[in-house]
């Protein structure tokens, strides 16, 4: 059983949730393309020669605040982006967008096949693994809300506030928290949990939550949420 004391996370532009205090039952971690193509070796954003540190910056942050949240029985759901084998969910744009980014989805890296379902590049990497009964939703665009049961799955187990992290904040993740948005769940972006392939992305995707009064939400740290929900019991 999970008992609630009042709670807010000090965030930006206000306490979160508003008007109200954390509940464990009604609040979702949502774990964004935490993937080998997106923060490994080999993988789709290291073959396009970006900087990997920058993209697993969020990774330790991440296991910590998973710890802690799975202690108290929250919901934590974890995404993928990838493509059916035969590719025949990948629409022609996107496809000669990676090739000119110099790695085509659907060919042969150092992780297998890139962005493809069941290859190497395409597993959650192990520093922030689900568990047995997490529920994981495979995606093949940017948001995690489209060609997906992801709103299925949150309104059938009573979600309306969700807590974001994951890759890259100002695509798939920043994606997500508008679709989501749009469908009335209040949510929460974690920067030390997010990273991009460049400072200034992560920055203004950060920065353009906040703005007009939290247009998508809010924004904190994880030792924010961490401090948070130290006022939270739970099983452990």
């Amino acid at each position: 059983m999970t008992s609630t004391v009042a709670s807010t996370v000090a965030a930006s532009p206000y306490p979160w949730p508003y008007g109200g205090s954390i509940d464990p039952t009604r609040t979702a971690v949502l774990c964004v393309d935490w993937q080998v193509d997106f923060c490994g070796e080999g993988g789709y954003v290291h073959a396009m020669g970006y900087d990997l540190a920058l993209t697993r910056s969020g990774l330790a942050p991440t296991a910590r605040l998973l710890t802690r949240v799975r202690e108290l029985g929250m919901l934590v759901i974890h995404t993928r982006e990838g493509h059916r084998p035969d590719l025949s969910d990948l629409p022609a744009n996107k496809r000669w967008r990676s090739e000119r980014a110099g790695a085509e989805i659907g060919s042969v890296g150092p992780r297998g096949r890139i962005l493809v379902r069941e290859e190497p590049g395409w597993q959650i990497v192990p520093e922030v693994a689900p568990l047995p009964g997490e529920p994981i939703i495979d995606k093949p665009g940017k948001g995690a809300f489209y060609a997906t049961d992801l709103d299925l799955v949150l309104r059938s187990r009573g979600i309306d506030h969700l807590i974001l992290n994951g890759i890259t904040t100002d695509v798939c993740v920043s994606t997500t928290m508008r679709e989501a948005n749009d469908r009335g769940y209040e949510c929460l972006i974690l920067s030390a949990c997010t990273g991009a392939t460049d400072p200034g992305h992560h920055a203004a995707a950060l920065s353009m939550v906040t703005m007009q009064g939290g247009v998508f939400g809010a924004v904190a740290t994880s030792n924010d949420v961490l401090a948070a929900l130290e006022g939270l019991g739970g099983d452990r």
